[in-house]
């Protein structure tokens, strides 16, 4: 009898920016969009599920869509009421997740302005290949 054996691999191709800042969600929205000219709108919560019989942790997601091009932004939180998006950087409060193509520059500008944020601590961006929950982060 023949074996074959399936591997599946996940697709890591995003940009992801952990942010550490005291603002609820809502406000740090407002605040980005309002400085950084991006418009991110509230969009249902992120659901996820740890375990078989765990109950849903939720967390709070934002979305915008850049006019040119085809680059998705999301905003979501790093605290749920039950735990963690992504554990093993709890001092983040929340991440922006960036889809498909955004050049360097443009990130760098990116960041460089959410650092200029005066609640904003800290804005800094993470490889998610060497996170162990990067999982969660699919969606």
């Amino acid at each position: 009898m023949n074996k074959q054996t399936l591997k599946y691999e996940l697709d890591y191709d995003f940009v992801l920016i952990a942010i550490t800042t005291p603002l609820k969600d809502y406000r740090l929205c407002y605040t980005i969009n309002k400085q950084l000219l991006i418009q991110f709108y509230r969009t249902d919560e992120l659901q996820l599920q740890f375990g078989l019989a765990d109950a849903p942790v939720y967390f709070s997601k934002f979305y915008y869509k850049a006019d040119q091009g085809e680059t998705e932004f999301f905003l979501l939180s790093n605290k749920g009421a039950e735990g963690y998006l992504i554990p093993e950087m709890k001092e983040a409060d929340y991440f922006i997740l960036i889809h498909n193509y955004i050049d360097k520059e443009d990130l760098e500008q990116l960041i460089t302005g959410l650092n200029q944020i005066s609640e904003v601590l800290a804005a800094i961006e993470v490889d998610p290949r060497r996170l162990k929950s990067k999982e969660n982060l699919i969606f």
